[in-house]
Order: structure tokens, then C-alpha cells, then sequence
């Protein structure tokens, strides 16, 4: 039972979130931080730079797993930077829920405000905007 509970612990830590991150959750977060412009270059905002399509910030580059050429190559390519992002919402997805399967407002609060965006009442506007595209609550999950 102790070995089972480890391995549980360990797939949890080093595997992240299982939940699906849909499609067109993906899509209104790209369409909420740039109108998906594949040819949004980067831009300050208010502590670093952020770029590409999604507006990915050099840290969460880092989180992601650094895939691609390196930081602004990877936002600025649309293929890289969903990887990023999907790679990130795998890794902090459950870990800001507290362990719950995550949902697009999860998702979409976390890709605002980093790895405990989902808890954080600064990210609520993002998820509004989010929610709109989305077409309401669930349209995205």
C-alpha cells in the first residue's frame, strides 16, 4: 500500500495535470491576449515583456520546459508556443486547483497569472474576457 500511495505521489508531481485542456479553451486564451495575431511581436507589461500570439513572458518560457530556439523564437512561432503553453497548464494545472481537475477558468486564470492564477482575484478580469469567447461558463471545457 505504501509503494502504491508513493508512485500515486510521484505520477502527481511529475506527471501534473491529466485534465484535458481543450482546443477552443486554447484558442480564446490566444484570442484574449493578442487576437491570436501570429505576428504580435512583444510588448512591456508593467514588469517584463511578454510575446507572441499568446503573450508568453520569459519565466513562463522557462516553466514550460524551454522548448524551441529559445524565448522569443518559440512565442513567435504559433506550433512552439501552444506547445508551451499546453506544457505549462500540464505542469500547474492541478497544482494551483489543490489537485481538482482543472476547467478553462483554471486554465485561463493560470495562463494570467502564473502558477497560482486560479486562486488570485487579479486574474478574474482575464477570465471574464476568456469567458466571453467561450460563448459563457462552460463553452470551453
Amino acid at each position: 500500500m505504501k509503494m502504491f500511495v508513493f508512485l500515486a505521489a510521484l505520477a502527481f508531481v511529475f506527471g501534473g495535470s491529466r485534465a484535458v485542456f481543450t482546443d477552443s479553451c486554447l484558442d480564446c486564451i490566444c484570442e484574449t491576449a493578442s487576437g491570436c495575431n501570429p505576428n504580435a511581436g512583444c510588448v512591456w507589461g508593467g514588469s517584463s515583456y511578454s510575446c507572441g500570439p499568446y503573450q508568453i513572458t520569459e519565466p513562463f518560457w522557462i516553466d514550460c520546459g524551454r522548448p524551441g530556439a529559445g524565448w522569443v523564437p518559440c512565442t513567435t512561432d504559433m506550433d512552439c508556443a501552444e506547445r508551451c503553453v499546453r506544457a505549462y497548464m500540464r505542469r500547474y494545472g492541478t497544482y494551483c486547483t489543490g489537485g481538482r481537475e482543472p476547467n478553462c477558468e483554471d486554465y485561463a486564470r493560470i495562463h494570467a497569472g502564473g502558477p497560482n492564477g486560479c486562486t488570485c482575484p487579479c486574474t478574474y478580469d482575464y477570465w471574464t474576457k476568456v469567458r466571453r469567447c467561450c460563448g459563457g461558463q462552460w463553452g470551453c471545457d
